[in-house]
C-alpha cells in the first residue's frame, strides 16, 4: 500500500514539474523574434530629374530677300549643307534686266559727267579771257554738279541692282541641317510671305533647355558661394531621351539665366550637348539628369519604417523593446532605401522586417 502511494505521488510530480517546465518555456516565447540592422554610413548617388526640350545651336529661318518664282530648290529636307551652300534659286531673268539696265545707266551717267567736264573746263577759260560772262560759266559748273549727282543716284541703283541679282541665289548663312521645305519650284515668294522657305539648323551641338526652381537656385548659390563658382564646378549632366534610352554623350551646364519667371518662380538653365552622331533633333523634348553623389549618409531600407499621419518612423531596438523613433529621411532614386537626415545615428539597431506588426514599447526578440 505504501509502494503505491509513493508511486502516486512521483506521478503528481512528475505532471506538476511538467506543467512548470511548459509554463516556464511558453513565458520565453512569449517575445516574437523579428530580423534586425545596424544602421550605417554609406556612400550614394542621387539624381534628380528635369523636363527639357532641345534646340539646335541655331535655328535659322530661311526667308527670300526678293519677290519672284523660285526655278530651283537646290537642297532636299533633311540634308546637312555647309555655309554659303545655295538652297534655291529665284527666277534670275527680271534681275539680270534690271542689272543690265542699271550698268547701262552708269555708263551714260559717266559720259553725262565727262561731257558736263568738258564744257565747264572750256568756259572755265574762256570766262578767264572776258569771252563768256560769270553766268555761263556758273552754269556750266551747275551741270557738271547735277551730272555728278545723276551718276551716284546710277551707281546707287547699279548696287541695288547687283543685290537684287545676288539674291536670287538663297545661300545658307550657316552650316546646319535643312528643315521642312514647304515651297516647291514654281511658288511665287516675297520677303513679305509669313512662312520661311526652310530652316537650317546647327545641330553640331545642341542646346537642352529646363527649370530651375528659386529655392534649387539659392541651394546652388548657398552651396558654390557663387553663380560663376557653380558654373565652373557642377558635374557634368546626363540626358533621358523620349523614348527612355539614356543618351551616350553627357553635357555640361553653360549658364543659368539671371531672372526668376513670377508665373513659374524658376529660372531657365541651358545645358549643352555633343551631336556629332545627329541623334538628337531641335524641337525633340527629353528629361535632365542630374546626378549627385552623398559620402557618409546613413541609409535604411523603406521596408524597415511606417508612417504615421505621413509622418516616417522607426522601431529602435532598446533594452529588449522596440521603440518608435521619428526619422527625417529622403527617399533615393531607386525607391528602395531612405537616406536618413535625422534620428538616428550610426550604429543603431532597428527592426528591419514586421514592423506593421509591432506596438511601441513591445518585447521583441532579435534574430
Amino acid at each position: 500500500m505504501k509502494k503505491l502511494m509513493f508511486l502516486a505521488a512521483f506521478a503528481i510530480c512528475s505532471i506538476v514539474m511538467a506543467g512548470c517546465s511548459g509554463n516556464g518555456q511558453q513565458g520565453q516565447s512569449e517575445a516574437p523574434a523579428y530580423s534586425a540592422m545596424k544602421v550605417v554610413a554609406e556612400d550614394i548617388v542621387l539624381s534628380d530629374v528635369y523636363p527639357a526640350s532641345i534646340e539646335g545651336r541655331q535655328d535659322i529661318a530661311i526667308y527670300p530677300q526678293v519677290q519672284g518664282t523660285i526655278s530651283k530648290v537646290c537642297v532636299k529636307e533633311g540634308e546637312k549643307v555647309k555655309k554659303g551652300k545655295s538652297l534655291f534659286i529665284i527666277d534670275q531673268v527680271p534681275f539680270k534686266a534690271a542689272l543690265q539696265m542699271a550698268q547701262a545707266n552708269v555708263e551714260a551717267a559717266q559720259a553725262g559727267v565727262a561731257t558736263a567736264q568738258l564744257v565747264y573746263d572750256s568756259r572755265v577759260k574762256l570766262y578767264e579771257q572776258n569771252v563768256v560772262s560769270e553766268f555761263d560759266m556758273l552754269t556750266s559748273r551747275n551741270q557738271l554738279l547735277t551730272a555728278k549727282a545723276a551718276l551716284s543716284q546710277a551707281e546707287a541703283a547699279l548696287t541695288n541692282a547687283r543685290n537684287n541679282f545676288t539674291y536670287t541665289q538663297v545661300l545658307s548663312p550657316a552650316d546646319g541641317v535643312v528643315g521642312t521645305i514647304p515651297f516647291r519650284e514654281g511658288a511665287l515668294v516675297s520677303p513679305a510671305t509669313p512662312m520661311p522657305l526652310t530652316t537650317v539648323s546647327d545641330n553640331s551641338r545642341m542646346y537642352v533647355y529646363y527649370s530651375l526652381s528659386e529655392t534649387g537656385l539659392l541651394d546652388l548659390v548657398s552651396q558654390y558661394g557663387s553663380m560663376d563658382q557653380a558654373l565652373a564646378a557642377l558635374p557634368p549632366v546626363s540626358l533621358e531621351l523620349a523614348n527612355g534610352a539614356m543618351y551616350g554623350e553627357q553635357g555640361r551646364i553653360e549658364s543659368i539665366s539671371g531672372v526668376i519667371d513670377p508665373s513659374t518662380a524658376s529660372v531657365s538653365v541651358r545645358a549643352v550637348f555633343p551631336n556629332e552622331g545627329g541623334i538628337l533633333h531641335s524641337g525633340s523634348s527629353g528629361r535632365v539628369v542630374l546626378a549627385s553623389k552623398l559620402e557618409d549618409v546613413l541609409v535604411i531600407p523603406v521596408s524597415a519604417t511606417f508612417e504615421l499621419q505621413d509622418i516616417v518612423f522607426v522601431y529602435k531596438f532598446v533594452d529588449g523593446k522596440a521603440v518608435a523613433t521619428r526619422v527625417d529621411v529622403a527617399l533615393s532614386d531607386d525607391g528602395k532605401k531612405y537616406i536618413v537626415k535625422s534620428g538616428l545615428s550610426q550604429g543603431d539597431t532597428i527592426i528591419a522586417e514586421g514592423v506593421g506588426l509591432i506596438r511601441d514599447g513591445q518585447q521583441v526578440n532579435i534574430k
